[in-house]
């Protein structure tokens, strides 16, 4: 089955089943107070999960574009995948779970013509903070699953969220599918399903709120929040058990043997990697990111950059990546018709590839020269080697193969401080990714509306002095800072700055009212509304005022949620200003 066939399947079921689609959000979300990238088909609908009313009303479907940082990393084995499109349907305080379990239950066997028997189930087990779910296996029972393909496992496997330390969360209900129905029956056990049972959708039930003295209370509103992935279903249908193999990859894998004239049989990871880690920096770039030392910027360089080292160990010294970035643009089957970008920013791809891959290769020979220099020194140990990895991409294995062929020995605690230093480093990284997504679930704290709001009187402002070329290109938010990034040629000057921190000033100071309208995306556009996701809207959008709608200050499709009037901001000061990336600047300012 292709990609394709699959995504139609799933839209067409839901939408028959009274759900509105919702357009994939971007890769890069454009007007995010909280992540470099999304990560997960609920992360654009916080708000409404929270219980905004969602302009499409209770019942969506999308297929959403992911990126999870946190899964580099893995990359390499079977199954996993930083970039990745996620199928879901949402029930916004509508059904629960025996609707949400018939469904799913339904699609797999009726649409997609797996066996049920085939099928297992995991449950939330039930700890001091919610009973055990019982509801969701009665709801699996009815449908037929056997009560010995039904597994309850503690929170860690069967709990999801929040996200920060506060929020929307619930039990979860995961459907697996046995690959392997020929074998002799073996205990399913959480963390040791790979190969046997492979996971292929899961049903979060947000049921509870986390509230920040640790207490879960029931929400008001109960949401339905599914996820399905593409590439790992795919695989499944084909009766697979590597996703490389399935007709989402074969095209990026052929040109990749075809480039290093090499076997994917004996070179899997590399190939994979090199594969999984280009497709994504061809989706970041498309959002036109470009590789740079910061945030999302420095994450999409790391992905080109693990790639080309990846293909030096199979001997590819050559540029490469424009040309593989080529084939996965024409790859019809799966992206026609659903990513405009790709055609869009093509030369922009295949350019910032190519000026990538340059740099990157003398960085690549920095590297050697630091490797042999420390082993000349005898100091090459697992933290200066650490020290390599991360700044010029090097794998160990690699840095380990310079000193074999220097004859070099190892000191015996170089794996072990090698180990510790990294994982520190991903600590370090998933706690400062936590706090950034939790910033932006935190949609009800006063001083994150408040400056999601003064962005707003913000970019009004820039293009008021600027001129009409600025447009926002990113924004982060915490409950301390606002970061506004926007496009313009130069370094503002000190007047410049002055001039628009009065501005942002003079409209807080008039105690204007915001107010929101529901409209349709056509409409918005004729009214001069200002949007950010150009080919990524809904049929029905929520355009956001400032001042009087019929000439507002500021007039913005958006999510929200927003103060109530700009006299609730308090002063606005900018701290810093710098260049963000190529044609583009970036604002740091408070609110007091």
């Amino acid at each position: 089955m292709q990609a394709r066939d699959l995504k139609d399947k799933y839209i067409s079921f839901f939408k028959s089943k009274n759900h509105s689609e919702i357009p994939s959000y971007p890769i890069v979300p454009e007007n995010d107070r909280s992540a470099l990238f999304i990560s997960a088909g609920m992360h654009p609908l916080v708000p409404y999960l929270l219980g905004q009313p969602h302009p499409q009303g209770k019942r969506l479907v999308s297929i959403q574009e992911c990126l999870r940082t946190g899964d580099i990393e893995e990359t390499g084995d079977t199954t996993h995948h930083t970039w990745f499109e996620m199928l879901g349907n949402w029930s916004l305080g509508d059904y629960f779970k025996d609707e949400s379990i018939a469904l799913s239950y339904e699609f797999l066997t009726k649409i997609l013509n797996i066996d049920p028997s085939l099928l297992h189930i995991t449950c939330f087990e039930g700890n001091k903070d919610a009973p055990k779910d019982e509801v969701s296996q009665k709801a699996w029972l009815s449908l037929g699953i056997k009560k010995d393909h039904i597994h309850f496992l503690p929170k860690k496997d069967n709990w999801w969220g929040p996200a920060g330390t506060t929020g929307p969360c619930g039990p979860d209900t995961e459907i697996f599918v046995d690959v392997f129905p020929s074998l002799a029956q073996e205990d399913f056990v959480a963390g040791n399903l790979r190969g046997r049972y492979i996971e292929i959708w899961n049903n979060v039930f947000m049921q509870y709120n986390l509230d920040e003295k640790g207490n879960y209370q029931n929400l008001s509103q109960k949401n339905v929040d599914t996820g399905m992935g593409v590439e790992r279903t795919i695989t499944v249908l084909s009766g697979l058990t590597d996703n490389y193999q399935s007709t989402i990859w074969k095209p990026i894998i052929q040109k990749i043997e075809d480039q290093t004239s090499l076997p994917y049989k004996t070179n899997e990871s590399s190939m994979r990697i090199i594969a999984d880690h280009l497709r994504s920096a061809v989706f970041v770039l498309a959002d036109e990111i470009e590789p740079s030392p910061k945030e999302a910027g420095y994450v999409l360089r790391r992905l080109i950059r693990r790639a080309i080292v990846q293909a030096k160990k199979l001997g590819l010294t050559k540029n490469f990546t424009s040309s593989l970035a080529q084939t996965i643009i024409d790859n019809k089957d799966n992206y026609a018709g659903d990513y405009p970008e790709l055609e869009r920013n093509h030369d922009f791809i295949l350019k910032s590839l190519d000026d990538e891959e340059n740099r990157f290769r003398v960085t690549l020979d920095k590297g050697l020269k630091e490797i042999s220099r420390l082993i000349d020194k005898k100091q090459l140990t697992g933290l200066n080697a650490f020290n390599i990895y991360q700044s010029h991409g090097f794998p160990l294995e690699m840095i380990v193969e310079e000193a074999q062929k220097a004859n070099h020995s190892l000191d015996k605690n170089f794996q072990k401080d090698f180990k510790n230093a990294k994982e520190g480093h991903i600590k370090l990284s998933q706690t400062a990714a936590k706090g950034k997504f939790a910033g932006g679930l935190a949609g009800d704290d006063p001083k994150i509306l408040a400056y999601h709001t003064t962005t707003h009187l913000l970019h009004a402002a820039l293009r008021e002095i600027l001129g009409d070329h600025v447009s926002q290109s990113g924004s982060n938010i915490t409950k301390e800072r606002l970061r506004f990034d926007f496009t313009h040629p130069q370094k503002l000057t000190d007047d410049e700055i002055k001039k628009i921190e009065d501005q942002v000033n003079k409209h807080i100071s008039s105690s204007l009212p915001i107010t929101q309208e529901t409209m349709t995306y056509e409409e918005s556009q004729k009214k001069g509304i200002i949007s950010f996701f150009k080919d990524r809207y809904p049929q029905k959008v929520t355009a956001y005022f400032i001042g009087d709608p019929k000439n507002p200050i500021s007039a913005e499709l958006c999510m929200g949620p927003h103060v109530e009037n700009t006299k609730d901001l308090g002063k606005f000061s900018i701290q810093k200003e710098e260049s963000s990336s190529s044609g583009k600047r970036r604002l740091y300012a408070l609110l007091s």
